[in-house]
């Protein structure tokens, strides 16, 4: 039986709401006793800034440093609109990702049957999506310097530096073709190297990776903004789409939304593998603290259960365990039942709980 430490931290808005639904979870398999969760919660974003003008105190980042994976809801809202840029909510999750070193972060989209009606495009063109984006996390324009407003008056000047080294894109690269040989076989690399220098780089190093080490795999180069479109006119053709910091942001989300809804799809950040082949890591859905429904019970809690199941996957060898979950989650949305981003005509909404109690429901009845 193995023991694994999990860091909570719920942050802002929804993110106590959702994260619950992952507790309840954590707390039935540690009722089945073959794997145990010891968990600690923290703060951090607004919630942090609120109670000690941080958003992510040192000894949170302590916390975060010791535990095997960190399970985070989401952070910011407009409450804290008029706090130093640097002490913004958003700067907690940004320190997490630069000080464990998660360098990689994994996006799946993958578009649930029952959900494939409620998709913006037309059902064929999504019906059996599956992609995973691999976006490089801790470089790029959200990092580099000079990072800067100066000036004065009516006349500013704002600078956002894009930066990349050969190592960083390197490590990213490998990553992508070794999940697309668990996969597809199939990896996009997307940058823009007719008007920047990075992606000029970038290309070529994703190039000689391939040549040396991954030509069994099938690789295409792409523009960022041809891929954009690509996304909407034929999704299905890519498999794995690994690409920088700023590029993965948006494609990520617009790859989301083709699923039905941001509310649906979970995120894994991984960092390098240590001597005892560990990695650090954090899991969050890829959407935001939505503000403006907190405390409503609104909120779909299932891209939160859908990040617990990937640090199953990817930290704590419970494959079996994460089939299961996901197999309840597709259950569940089976029988039509729906929490308000998803709702569609003839379903039965349900409450952030309810969704919640649903899943548990079927992973207890598939568990025996």
């Amino acid at each position: 039986m193995a023991n694994f430490d999990l860091l909570l931290l719920a942050g802002d808005g929804i993110g106590s709401e959702i994260m619950a639904q992952a507790v309840k979870i954590i707390d039935w398999l540690n009722r089945q006793g073959d794997h145990t969760f010891t968990l600690e919660e923290d703060l951090v974003g607004g919630a942090s800034y609120d109670a000690h003008k941080s958003p992510a105190t040192d000894a949170m980042m302590a916390k975060a440093m010791k535990a095997d994976a960190i399970l985070f809801g989401s952070v910011g809202g407009s409450k804290w609109d008029n706090v130093d840029y640097a002490l913004r909510p958003e700067a907690g999750l940004l320190r997490l990702r630069k000080d464990l070193e998660l360098f990689a972060n994994l996006r799946p989209a993958l578009c649930y049957p029952a959900l494939a009606v409620g998709s913006s495009l037309k059902t064929e063109l999504v019906e059996g999506l599956d992609i995973m984006i691999v976006r490089e996390l801790t470089g790029g324009v959200y990092f580099g310097e000079p990072k800067e407003i100066t000036g004065r008056g009516n006349e500013k000047r704002a600078v956002d530096t894009q930066v990349y080294t050969t190592s960083e894109i390197d490590r990213i690269a490998r990553i992508a073709f070794d999940l697309a040989r668990k996969r597809g076989n199939k990896v996009h690399s997307v940058e823009k190297n007719n008007v920047m220098a990075t992606g000029v780089l970038w290309k070529e190093v994703v190039g000689q990776i391939h040549k040396e080490d991954f030509s069994d795999v099938e690789l295409h180069h792409m523009l960022a903004d041809n891929c954009s479109m690509q996304l909407v006119r034929q999704p299905k053709q890519f498999d794995v789409i690994v690409t920088d910091n700023l590029f993965g942001d948006m494609l990520s989300d617009t790859a989301a939304m083709l699923t039905g809804s941001l509310g649906m799809l979970p995120s894994a950040s991984l960092g390098a593998e240590d001597e005892g082949g560990k990695r650090r890591a954090m899991y969050e859905p890829v959407h935001g603290s939505a503000p403006d429904i907190a405390g409503q019970g609104k909120a779909n809690p299932l891209a939160m259960i859908g990040s617990l199941t990937m640090a199953m996957r990817y930290s704590f060898d419970m494959g079996k365990e994460a089939d299961l979950v996901d197999d309840a989650i597709a259950a569940v949305l089976a029988q039509n039942l729906r929490t308000a981003d998803i709702m569609m005509d003839g379903m039965e909404m349900v409450s952030t709980d309810g969704m919640g109690d649903a899943v548990i429901s079927e992973i207890e009845k598939a568990a025996g």
